[in-house]
């Protein structure tokens, strides 16, 4: 027989390892767990849902309220990761991201406050402000009749937002390589960016970012696609031109105007132009099917950009202020 002695420090040593595996395996899920298409399944079931009727309503509301609300986590994204800085409002010792000039046309802000409302009463401090501005951009394309898919879900929301990062976005003057080079610094393929640019099949630009082609001759322009945009700016810098016929449809007519020589932005019809990125434009303009693919995948990519998890955030109790 074992003695007594020996015995419980056998068990002491066995229940040691067990603890010292509990951590590492608990570790180890919380890394696992830190983006995931579950991340509420117990904290928060009905988020999904929640935000989609939410987003829904707006829609049914104002359908020209899906381009901003994609362009919102586009943005976002863009600066700082997912993060949710898009939504802080400027204070008297900061101008925050969304009074950059690049940022004064994005709308439906209130449209991500409801949600956040409606699921801190459900789920309070649970559901971060970064998820609610993705899983509303990945619900104004499907409700505008684009492709169905999910997200991995987790992120945090940032504690900085600063106008002077702003600077980083993509100018609508850029070319091809110039495109190509920026989000290729940021791990996209030349055939994502065509995708995501893709993502102008809804809504307009404003006169300001592409007055600037009319006042030289412009031999990418159609003429007569050059008149309308004239015609558009004779109203003024804040003057809306659609980026295709159907701009609150998410479709792949963008790209059948950019065969057309319509594209409304520098940044739009360099796509065709550019033989580096011509075929896969074409490729968009004859297979919807396949942009639909290419722009959901796309779409999870940008929304895991340089999330924040762990200690590297918090979860704002309003989206507009950083706690």
């Amino acid at each position: 027989m074992m003695p007594k002695s020996i015995a419980k420090k056998l068990v002491g040593y066995v229940l040691g390892v067990i603890l010292v595996m509990d951590m590492v395996t608990g570790r180890y899920e919380c890394r696992a767990r830190a983006l995931s298409i579950e991340y509420y399944a117990v904290s928060c079931p009905l988020v999904d849902g929640m935000v989609r009727n939410t987003v829904s309503r707006a829609l049914a509301n104002d359908p020209t309220l899906a381009a901003p609300l994609l362009r919102m986590h586009f943005h976002d994204c863009w600066i700082q990761g997912c993060d949710a800085s898009i939504l802080v409002d400027s204070t008297t010792n900061n101008t925050a991201e969304k009074d950059s000039p690049a940022n004064l046309s994005l709308r439906g802000f209130e449209v991500i406050d409801e949600a956040k409302e409606e699921l801190e009463r459900q789920c309070p401090g649970v559901v971060s402000c970064a998820d609610i501005v993705a899983m509303a951009a990945r619900d104004s394309v499907f409700l505008s009749g684009g492709p169905i898919y999910d997200i991995p879900k987790g992120r945090l929301d940032g504690r900085r937002s600063r106008i002077e990062d702003t600077v980083n976005l993509p100018f609508p003057t850029f070319n091809s390589s110039q495109l190509i080079s920026v989000f290729g610094q940021r791990g996209f393929t030349a055939r994502e960016m065509v995708a995501l640019s893709g993502a102008h099949t809804l809504g307009v630009a404003r006169c300001s970012s592409f007055k600037s082609r009319l006042a030289n001759i412009d031999t990418t322009i159609d003429s007569d696609f050059a008149k309308t945009l004239l015609k558009t700016c004779s109203l003024g810098d804040t003057a809306e031109q659609p980026f295709d016929a159907t701009r609150t449809n998410f479709d792949n007519l963008y790209f059948l105007a950019l065969q057309r020589k319509a594209g409304v932005l520098t940044s739009d019809q360099t796509l065709f132009v550019s033989a580096a990125t011509q075929g896969v434009v074409n490729g968009y303009a004859t297979n919807q099917a396949m942009f639909f693919f290419d722009f959901q995948q796309a779409m999870r990519k940008l929304s895991m950009l340089d999330v924040k998890t762990g200690t590297s955030g918090e979860i704002r109790q309003n989206c507009r202020k950083i706690n």
